[in-house]
């Protein structure tokens, strides 16, 4: 028996902040206007703001980083992937320089992890895939990043893989709820019938359900999970 589930992932925020420089009157005030239009999450004018910043400084790596956090917003989803590879490039060319003062490692991670989810949305699996992975040693807590994999490889019918990736994610945090879900359903799946008509679930797929139980009783997916466990009880 399989279980085909419609997983959310957990994204990172959007940036949305530009800190006002010393730089011209006009970069400012293009500044506090993109600040603005992506806090109020209007993607079309902070799109065109952060257009013309990224023009007016082309070294700064977070216009590129706005800039894909808009087009993404907007659906434009490949646009988006190509401004976060033009803002990674920047990073890591800014990492480690004088100034960075340690924040652009960070940032790398969530960029990366914002390019994965664009390439999902484009069904481009295993190109997705690979920007988790680059995420994962970047993020001070990589569970994101590996709870990511997980689900993806779980909607591509790679079972035994996504466990590997939820046992990743549950490594650097034990309580993510929903990578046991995921683990739990992708181990289920595996069951069996025996000659009595009855379910044959490995105990590791029963635990990993019911810590998901456990941890979130009332969550998204605890009816699946309450059905799974009388499934394995009942012929």
């Amino acid at each position: 028996m399989k279980y085909f589930l419609a997983v959310l992932f957990v994204v990172a925020g959007l940036s949305g902040a530009f800190a006002q420089t010393a730089g011209p009157e006009a970069q400012n005030a293009l500044i506090v206007k993109a600040n603005a239009a992506l806090a109020a999450r209007n993607w079309q004018e902070a799109e065109g703001l952060l257009k013309q910043l990224a023009a007016m400084a082309p070294d700064q790596w977070d216009y590129q980083k706005g800039l894909g956090d808009a087009q993404g917003n907007l659906g434009r989803y490949r646009e988006a992937a190509a401004s976060y590879d033009q803002a990674i490039a920047l990073a890591e060319k800014h990492q480690g320089t004088a100034d960075d003062a340690g924040k652009t490692k960070p940032a790398l991670a969530a960029m990366f992890i914002a390019k994965g989810n664009m390439l999902l949305k484009q069904k481009n699996y295993p190109a997705a895939i690979a920007a988790y992975y680059r995420a994962a040693p970047l993020a001070a807590n990589p569970a994101v990043s590996y709870f990511n994999i997980c689900a993806t490889l779980y909607n591509i019918g790679q079972s035994k893989e996504a466990v590997s990736a939820c046992d990743k994610a549950l490594a650097a945090d034990p309580k993510m709820a929903n990578a046991y879900f995921i683990k739990g359903s992708a181990l289920y799946g595996d069951g069996s019938i025996d000659k009595s008509g009855k379910i044959v679930i490995a105990p590791a797929a029963l635990q990993a359900l019911r810590t998901y139980l456990a941890l979130e009783p009332n969550g998204p997916h605890a009816a699946d999970v309450k059905e799974m466990l009388a499934a394995a009880q009942s012929k």
